[in-house]
């Protein structure tokens, strides 16, 4: 649907403008996960509701005319809640106080306005049982200051899960330079014989180290590894060009011989025997839990105008003066031997306004890809190139805390 493929561009666009937004407030350095896919379809029904000054900024952070906002935020969740491995949710909570115009809510899918009671603890009991059943238990709150001039709560959770194709080993990993260094570490590493799972790619902020690693439903997780110099931002947004094509990708099989990437180094081997061409992957597990909030960056989600107390700013959602009055997003994401899983729940609540061997005479080629200093994910739809979630690894699982939860 043209929908859904205007939406995928639209989101992975504000993927790589948040990624530079976080790491100017030093989110990134501390590790961090977060979701444009979350917060994009709550932006774009905001879009379709508002009016003046905080419609345009709405449709400007959606990349889609406020127009069309709705209808792609419509079909986008509806394309999202039918792939495998992924739920996606729309939730309304509205005051008794306040009347939302039934031509707005038919643009919302079916069955997601429900009515706040007044009663805060009931309320917030109430939002936290769906925050947590919408994803599996993984968020067990809703991030959303329910003040006590709430007039609507809107809300979206997104969680999604891929096991790998092949799992991957797990072993000690000690990094031998850098600021993991003599660190022990979960380890992660396996071989393969398709030496196109990495890549690298020139970016105008340096080289960057794509490594794709295959879920079973359709899902991916890219980790990127840039030079020493690059910065989570530049990553992260080199990343999401290379997925558009704005980047080449050199895959494995096609890089020079030697140091060929960040972390990736290139060999000829002498063999006794034909062998097929190995792949050498090496990284490290991680679980990261971050919150958001996404009034620091007013701007990028276009949210300023929107929250100013002194006038009404959605007409279109209900005849009441409505304003912004916080939005936030919590996040979770954890990467390990089987496999994938992150989980996202983001809310905006509207307030009211005011031994000897034979002769070697085959050689092979080994890559060796290793990342062991902090890099960047993001966990992509295969299909559709649509960035679920993207995060930067600083704290990855020490070696003696690995569990399994599969």
């Amino acid at each position: 649907m043209k929908a859904v493929d205007e939406a995928v561009v639209a989101i992975n666009g504000l993927t790589a403008r948040w990624a530079e937004q976080a790491e100017q407030t030093e989110q990134t350095g501390r590790g961090t996960v977060f979701s444009a896919a979350g917060v994009w379809p709550l932006l774009a029904f905001l879009a379709d509701g508002a009016s003046g000054a905080a419609r345009a900024q709405l449709a400007e952070a959606v990349g889609l005319s406020a127009e069309r906002a709705a209808r792609a935020a419509h079909d986008c969740l509806v394309a999202l809640g039918g792939l495998r491995g992924v739920d996606a949710a729309l939730g309304l909570w509205s005051s008794r106080k306040v009347k939302v115009r039934e031509e707005w809510t038919a643009g919302l899918p079916p069955h997601t306005h429900r009515k706040l009671t007044g009663w805060r603890r009931s309320d917030r009991k109430a939002l936290d049982a769906w925050a947590a059943e919408r994803t599996g238990g993984r968020i067990q709150h809703m991030p959303v200051e329910l003040s006590r001039d709430a007039m609507l709560v809107l809300a979206s959770a997104l969680a999604l899960e891929t096991q790998w194709i092949r799992p991957f080993n797990t072993d000690l990993a000690r990094p031998g330079s850098g600021p993991w260094q003599g660190r022990e570490l979960a380890g992660l590493s396996r071989t393969t014989a398709l030496l196109d799972r990495v890549g690298v790619a020139d970016t105008p902020a340096g080289q960057v180290t794509d490594l794709t690693v295959v879920g079973t439903n359709g899902m991916d997780v890219h980790l990127l590894l840039g030079e020493e110099q690059m910065t989570a931002g530049q990553v992260l947004k080199a990343g999401v060009n290379i997925l558009a094509g704005r980047h080449r990708l050199v895959p494995g099989s096609q890089l020079p011989r030697g140091e060929a990437g960040p972390g990736v180094h290139v060999a000829e081997v002498r063999t006794p025997y034909p062998e097929r061409p190995k792949l050498y992957a090496s990284t490290v597990a991680f679980d990261i839990v971050a919150e958001h909030d996404l009034m620091a960056h007013a701007d990028l989600f276009g949210l300023g105008s929107a929250s100013v107390r002194s006038a009404g700013h959605f007409p279109g959602i209900s005849d009441s003066p409505l304003a912004i009055g916080s939005a936030r997003q919590s996040v979770t994401a954890a990467f390990t031997d089987k496999g994938f899983k992150a989980a996202v729940v983001t809310a905006v609540e509207v307030a009211a306004g005011s031994a000897r061997f034979p002769e070697k005479k085959y050689v092979k080629t080994e890559v060796y890809a290793t990342f062991h200093r902090p890099f960047g994910f993001l966990a992509v739809h295969r299909a559709s190139r649509l960035v679920l979630a993207a995060g930067w690894v600083t704290k990855p699982s020490p070696y003696l805390e690995v569990k399994d939860e599969w």
